[in-house]
């Protein structure tokens, strides 16, 4: 697979353009599934890998590389499909999600395709509460599945959602405050409102970034101070039809919205965040899950606006 993900600087063109690269992969059987080329630190041959005594089963064990010990887990286990075998024929993904690097161990790779965000669309409503779809879309008239990659860590490694007590004693919260989340994840949304809810902070929950705007833009159209009622917005990155950065252009866009605190929220934790940040105008990058600093950083934002406003 040398070469597959040549060019990365390149790609970063694509922030604030609603276009991302999907790298396209296969498990057991002929369904197609996608992930994000910027969450992709690169796609080897299954190596050796050493099994780990007490760990879930979806782990299949650990892979020394370069010094470091990755986890490797069976995504086809995780969608509670048939196993993986571990043999030389297989593939596995290195990833970063959510501060770690981990490997996803894949049956094939097959290349990587340029799209608009616009053509990654939500599940079908159909799919339950329990679907480990985030997005769909097509490719060459095939269907590809986008995984809810937060759900399956969110169940094989866990994720602690309660604020230190500290910062909940230390901190006042100003009444009335108000919060849009915007992210494609189920899990995500509920782990955000969770945060949220521990500090007695209101939110409204949008499932991509054009129902965001869309929610903006009709509070908008109601009331043309609304930033005066509205603390923020917390934003995903990757959302099927208009992703966190393009969302956070046209609330920067829009005079009636465009002095809104943004925080884009997002397991997308490379070296390349902070320019695109900046690029779009975004007020901070948080990368996901930590409870005490997202609630740390909504903390310090609402103060920053309390002071601007007194």
């Amino acid at each position: 697979m040398a070469g597959i993900l040549d060019g990365v600087d390149q790609r970063t063109q694509l922030v604030g353009e609603n276009r991302l690269e999907l790298l396209l992969f296969r498990l057991k059987g002929p369904q197609v599934y996608g992930i994000n080329v910027f969450k992709v630190q690169e796609v080897i041959r299954c190596p050796e890998l050493t099994h780990v005594p007490n760990s879930n089963r979806v782990v299949k064990g650990i892979a020394n590389m370069r010094g470091r010990t990755i986890p490797v887990l069976d995504l086809s286990l995780a969608l509670s499909g048939p196993a993986t075998q571990v043999t030389e024929d297989a593939f596995v993904i290195i990833a970063d999600y959510n501060r770690t690097i981990q490997g996803f161990l894949v049956d094939s790779v097959e290349r990587i395709v340029n799209m608009n965000w616009e053509e990654i669309l939500a599940p079908p409503k159909g799919s339950g509460a329990n679907s480990y779809m985030t997005a769909v879309t097509r490719v060459d008239e095939k269907l590809v599945e986008i995984i809810d990659v937060e759900k399956i860590l969110s169940e094989v490694v866990g994720v602690t959602e309660k604020i230190s007590d500290k910062i909940i004693d230390e901190n006042s919260i100003k009444a009335g405050a108000t919060i849009l989340v915007a992210d494609d994840s189920s899990v995500a949304r509920k782990q955000i409102k969770r945060t949220l809810d521990q500090l007695g902070i209101d939110s409204t929950l949008a499932k991509d970034g054009q129902e965001a705007l869309d929610i903006l833009i009709g509070w908008a159209d109601k009331d043309p101070d609304i930033i005066k009622h509205l603390t923020m917005v917390i934003s995903d990155v990757e959302m099927p039809n208009m992703d966190g950065y393009t969302l956070t252009t046209e609330i920067r866009k829009d005079s009636r919205l465009e002095d809104l605190f943004v925080i884009l929220h997002t397991s997308l934790s490379g070296v390349f965040n902070q320019t695109m940040v900046e690029k779009v105008g975004a007020n901070k990058f948080i990368a996901k899950f930590d409870a005490d600093e997202l609630a740390s950083a909504v903390l310090e934002a609402i103060a920053k606006q309390d002071e601007l406003q007194s």
